[in-house]
């Protein structure tokens, strides 16, 4: 059985111009242990969808359809209050900008303790002797004497790592990590996703890595979901749709990174933009950048489907015998 398994899921805000779908459709599963990368560009739905797997979705925006089963158990329709016991305990959640996590009027010492408190119920004097321990392993310097500080009072990457502590503390069995390293210095990012990886090794911990980073996806990802336009696109394990990827998006993605071993002129790129999700086209979403549209792409839009590599796609190309019949 999965750990996390998404069914479905649609989330969608009510706007000016009629209902805007951020995310139609999507299913998907993390096991135990692992990390599954989430890509795309901004706007294809990639944050909202761990927002919603964790309830965060801010009105009007609403989960309208489809489920979440953490554990087998569903947790898309629990009451407000058994919910907020499932985030911290269950389920951890880091976020692009640590300021955003850490409250500036609370010593770092003091959320950590009172985080291990609430959901594993430890005396004082254990949650703070933990709370060193935990900014020890995420290579806080100084942790005994630093635990007393205060957010505004730590770098970037320092303030980053004690919201992986913060996240970790409470020994959820998944992480949601949304763009964690996007506000850091190159150099950081490399340490901060080394430290993501071996602590969820130790812990045993899944994450759902959520970046636009396919560099960051390839160090630290065993399978990856590329997402267009609210949809996945394509999804399997990591090196089959780096090295071989099979949906025409995902081809464009991987021909946009430089790479050392071969010297080019000119960086491919895929030509047009995302269209608005208010406004999406029949058929496939991403025919209209294409370079490999034919009839079909413009009337039906395609599920995930075997390809004949490791991964699925959602792609015409691959169709096989029975979604062939079904056209018929």
């Amino acid at each position: 059985m999965p750990l996390l398994e998404v069914r479905n899921l649609r989330v969608e805000f009510p706007t000016r111009r009629g209902i805007l779908t951020a995310v139609d459709d999507v299913s998907f599963s993390i096991d135990e242990g692992e990390v599954l990368g989430v890509v795309g560009e901004s706007g294809a739905g990639k944050s909202i969808t761990g927002t919603a797997i964790i309830r965060l979705i801010e009105p009007p925006g609403r989960i309208a359809g489809g489920e979440v089963l953490l554990s087998g158990r569903r947790i898309d329709n629990l009451a407000a209050e058994d919910m907020r016991h499932v985030r911290g305990k269950q389920i951890g959640a880091i976020f692009q900008d640590p300021l955003t996590t850490l409250n500036p009027l609370y010593s770092i010492g003091r959320q950590l303790a009172e985080t291990m408190q609430a959901h594993l119920g430890l005396s004082d004097r254990d949650a703070r002797a933990r709370a060193i321990k935990w900014l020890e392993d995420v290579g806080i310097p100084g942790a005994a004497q630093r635990i007393d500080a205060y957010p505004h009072q730590f770098s970037g990457g320092m303030r980053q790592r004690v919201v992986i502590a913060l996240a970790l503390c409470a020994e959820p069995k998944l992480v949601i990590a949304d763009e964690p390293t996007t506000a850091l210095d190159v150099s950081i990012q490399a340490q901060v996703i080394a430290l993501l990886k071996r602590l969820c090794r130790e812990h045993g911990t899944s994450i759902m890595l959520v970046t636009h980073d396919m560099g960051v996806i390839a160090e630290t990802a065993d399978r990856v979901a590329v997402m267009y336009a609210g949809r996945i696109a394509e999804i399997g394990p990591v090196r089959d749709v780096v090295k071989g990827a099979r949906h025409p998006y995902t081809e464009g993605l991987m021909g946009s990174i430089p790479s050392l071993a071969h010297k080019v002129e000119r960086l491919r790129q895929i030509d047009g933009s995302m269209p608005r999700l208010t406004d999406i086209p029949r058929g496939c979403a991403f025919n209209p950048r294409c370079t490999k549209v034919f009839d079909r792409c413009l009337i039906e839009r395609p599920d995930l489907m075997a390809t004949d590599g490791a991964s699925r796609a959602a792609c015409w190309l691959y169709a096989g015998p029975k979604e062939a019949r079904d056209a018929a």
